[in-house]
């Protein structure tokens, strides 16, 4: 049994933007493209609400109640609920020594490790008001997803300081071969960290 439509048209009225309203309908489930949060050599970082189409590369899907899954690539994915999807790009970087004296960034006293394979480390991590973390180097590049309002005072070795304010929702990548301290001045925070490898 076939359905037949037949639809009349006023004389004058473009059909190309019908048919293309019509692909739209048609496509249902799947999520519009959107413009990606960051895209550099490492990652394509995209805000996801809905389910998307298989992905080139493998993924990090971390939701905004602070959970995280690899998605190896050819998968699709279905998030529950708004999260951010980081697209792992086939270009890694030769590892870096830490000459710095320091300890590495991760692991951190309070930190919890949430993920890790061949590809990324994550870690969920809450700072406390007033209370600095240890200087620290970061060997990994990593995307950072704050889940708090709050400012983050950073201090490098050389007593240069940076305040940030972060609003729960903001995505950050951080580049490696950084050394300092950080301390929640207000507010609260916290964030889940996708380190690369």
């Amino acid at each position: 049994m076939y359905l037949v439509l037949e639809f009349s048209f006023p004389k004058g009225v473009p059909m190309l933007p019908i048919f293309v309203l019509c692909a739209v309908l048609l496509q249902g489930g799947r999520q519009a493209a959107v413009n990606p949060i960051i895209d550099n050599n490492r990652v394509e970082v995209l805000d996801v609400t809905g389910a998307t189409a298989a992905q080139p590369f493998d993924a990090v899907v971390v939701s905004f109640s602070g959970r995280a899954e690899f998605v190896p690539k050819g998968t699709s994915v279905k998030p529950g609920g708004r999260s951010i999807m980081i697209d792992l790009k086939d270009r890694g970087v030769a590892p870096i020594t830490n000459t710095s004296g320091y300890s590495l960034a991760f692991p951190r006293p309070g930190s919890k490790k949430i993920l890790e394979n061949d590809r990324v480390v994550v870690w969920d991590y809450s700072w406390t008001t007033g209370v600095a973390t240890p200087m620290h180097f970061h060997d990994k590049d990593a995307v950072v997803l704050f889940l708090e309002d709050g400012d983050l005072s950073s201090t490098t070795p050389d007593g240069k300081v940076a305040v940030t304010s972060l609003a729960a929702g903001t995505v950050k990548f951080n580049a490696r071969d950084r050394t300092h301290t950080e301390t929640l001045v207000r507010g609260k925070q916290h964030a889940i960290i996708t380190e690369l490898k």
